[in-house]
């Protein structure tokens, strides 16, 4: 009996620690995409990096839609956890959190809690550009400058 809960807890920590490591390449991946789209799209199409973000968050969006409809109940990929892992949670993750921000939303809206979507629409980019702006003026008192 001992043994066996011995291996038993063995397999669980070698599973969850390949479940972390497959987020991180995935999120890894996810990063560099970003920073090369991002510098692609900008130096195309403009020189402020907002184009460059907002195609990312935009492509982001579209790519955790189609990866969570590919591995949704019924789909082509439906109870691959390493799947979802790695390309949604890491990948994606890793490209955009805002991906992450849309398919919650979108989920809250598929269950016909409109309303809680839209409280998380309005409390997101609310609270995220009040955190920006407290970040900033925290990070330049403590650079030795003004906001």
């Amino acid at each position: 009996q001992m043994v066996l809960d011995g291996v038993s807890l063995h397999r669980r920590f070698i599973s969850r620690t390949m479940t972390y490591l497959w987020i991180a390449l995935g999120g890894a991946l996810g990063s560099v995409m970003r920073f090369w789209m991002s510098n692609a799209v900008t130096q195309r199409f403009g020189t402020t990096p907002m184009w460059g973000t907002l195609f990312v968050n935009v492509t982001g969006s579209f790519l955790i839609g189609v990866l969570a409809g590919l591995s949704a109940p019924g789909g082509r990929f439906a109870g691959t956890d390493s799947f979802r892992q790695f390309f949604i949670v890491g990948v994606c993750g890793g490209y955009t959190t805002f991906s992450a921000f849309s398919i919650q939303t979108l989920d809250l809206i598929r269950a016909g809690q409109v309303l809680h979507a839209g409280g998380n629409v309005l409390l997101s980019v609310t609270l995220c550009l009040i955190a920006v702006w407290l970040g900033h003026q925290l990070g330049s008192a403590l650079h030795g400058r003004g906001a």
